[in-house]
């Protein structure tokens, strides 16, 4: 393959005419070009102006004639390509258990499944389906169910979110999980796109789609199923119980729980599973016209077709030594209630694919270290951050309502009493609020300073009537579930492979998948296949 980089063209100019640019690059005849592909989409807007560059992949007659060429912006590549791990030799007695159907469960399973190792997925929610009506239900009407929420049901967490695809980790896999996810319904332009994303309306048919595919190619999947209890032996996974009563033997267990699985977390405690604490960060989300967001970062092209809702990344180191920074932008988004246990407020952000929703919102987060938690215990940091989701319940009304204060009372010290440009996008409502009474003290200090900072580099970010929503506690894991770095086990429970974000080892939808990945990659190594 010839990899041809630096192909430009103009906002105003289709993607169609890629292959002619192509040819021109090449300097070879179309009947030459065998076949192409975007491997790469970028958006250049240096200088006063929007252009769009591509990194093209081509196949072509004559190879060696072009490269001798020595034509500007064209190497020789290999095509690089996902590669099944070879099948190991012992004898599997019992079907692999995977707890947990978000990308990191998901993508285990669909690997097991698919090399002929017939897993069984573990999901303590419902499926996609019945859970979109208990989360709708909850948002109307404030009927929260414990066991299906935005947390917890088929998908993860990552199901109700912008369906975001980017990542910083270099892995061959981040393409396998393209691929996959293109294969059960994601649009083909992720392969590509300089900042891919997906969609809440569109992975709700994807996981249904790849749940369906482990199921036809010999897996179990099992909703409303949740793992309450496991068996050790001798440092040794030999059974799990589910809902308290069926007793499955296994001795091989993926642990992808979440973020959010809490009972889950004190139980492995509870049996020994080494634990430790972990940094994370709290805040709020913070909502802005989405028309403020795509003038600042587009200029005159705002509101051209090709270029949709513009996001943002910021960040600043503050005096005090924290640092603030967006997280999970939202762009034509929602900010949602995302709680998982009664009593508690916690928001997220989710977008459809259109991203065409009037408001642009972003974690507002604040970094946390052990330090802050005030104990030595390995579940300190969950305990701190359901502190402040109480805090934010009990504040909000006890119904339901999130706390919310305007950006220029927040900086005031006022509680606000009317909305502005922006109608906060929470459901089932919101309070007026100081949420000095519902974040601690540095938070606070360290969001107003890196609130000036960050209307620097977009004008307007302070702006008075932008709206804050409290609390964002979910960003990561606040524990890690301690694993050998060479087998991925557990490092005092083998055959236990704490996996993803809930394991502390992952942050967002393709690194969750991918890690998913090598821990059944892990399983697939040792054992030979069940069929």
């Amino acid at each position: 393959m010839l990899r041809i980089s630096n192909i430009k063209m103009t906002i105003d100019e289709s993607p169609s005419i890629i292959e002619s640019l192509v040819i021109k690059k090449l300097k070879i005849k179309s009947s030459d070009l065998v076949k192409y592909y975007i491997y790469k989409e970028s958006i250049d807007a240096r200088k006063g102006k929007i252009n769009f560059v591509y990194t093209v992949d081509a196949e072509v007659k004559n190879e060696n004639k072009v490269l001798e060429k020595n034509l500007k912006d064209i190497v020789k590549i290999k095509e690089l390509r996902y590669e099944d791990v070879q099948s190991g030799t012992k004898k599997l007695d019992k079907m692999p258990v995977i707890i947990g159907s978000g990308p990191a469960g998901l993508f285990a399973a669909l690997l097991l499944a698919q090399r002929g190792y017939n897993p069984l997925l573990l999901e303590r929610g419902l499926d996609v389906d019945n859970r979109t009506k208990d989360i709708e239900e909850f948002w109307k009407e404030r009927k929260f169910k414990n066991s299906s929420n935005v947390q917890f049901g088929e998908g993860g967490a990552g199901t109700f979110s912008d369906g975001k695809l980017t990542t910083r980790i270099k892995d061959i896999r981040c393409r396998k999980v393209l691929e996959e996810l293109v294969n059960f319904g994601s649009p083909e332009e992720i392969l590509y796109s300089h900042k891919p994303h997906v969609g809440t309306d569109i992975l709700k048919d994807v996981v249904k789609n790849i749940r369906n595919e482990i199921i036809r190619l010999g897996g179990e999947v099992r909703f409303d199923s949740k793992v309450t209890d496991i068996c050790r032996v001798n440092n040794e996974i030999e059974s799990i119980t589910i809902n308290n009563e069926e007793v499955i033997e296994t001795n091989i267990v993926i642990l992808a729980i979440g973020h959010s699985a809490r009972d889950t977390y004190e139980m492995l405690h509870d049996r020994g599973v080494k634990i430790t604490q972990k940094p994370f960060a709290i805040g709020a989300r913070i909502e802005h016209p989405q028309e403020l967001i795509n003038k600042s970062q587009y200029k005159e092209y705002h509101n051209h077709p090709r270029l949709g809702a513009a996001d943002y990344r910021l960040i600043e180191h503050t005096s005090n030594g924290r640092t603030a920074y967006t997280f999970c932008m939202c762009p034509g988004g929602s900010v949602i209630a995302s709680a998982s246990n009664d009593g508690q407020v916690v928001t997220n952000g989710m977008s459809e694919h259109a991203r065409d929703k009037d408001n642009a919102n972003s974690a507002f987060l604040v970094n946390v270290t052990p330090d802050d938690f005030g104990s030595e215990h390995p579940l300190a940091g969950m305990y701190f951050q359901e502190k402040y989701e109480r805090l934010a319940y009990e504040l909000g009304g006890k119904n339901y309502n999130a706390p919310v204060q305007l950006v220029g009372d927040f900086l005031n010290d006022r509680i606000s009493t009317n909305i502005g440009s922006v109608k906060p996008s929470y459901e089932p409502g919101y309070t007026f609020v100081d949420l000095r009474k519902c974040l601690p003290g540095f938070v606070i200090e360290t969001m107003k300073e890196a609130l000036v900072g960050f209307d620097r580099k977009i004008k307007g970010f302070a702006m008075d009537d932008a709206v804050l929503t409290a609390v964002e506690t979910r960003s990561s894991a606040p524990i890690r579930i301690v694993r050998d770095e060479e087998t991925l086990e557990s490092t005092n429970t083998k055959k236990l492979y704490p996996c993803g974000e809930g394991a502390g080892y992952a942050g967002g939808i393709v690194t969750a998948a991918v890690d998913g990945i090598k821990c059944a990659e892990k399983i697939i190594s040792q054992y030979a296949s069940m069929k």
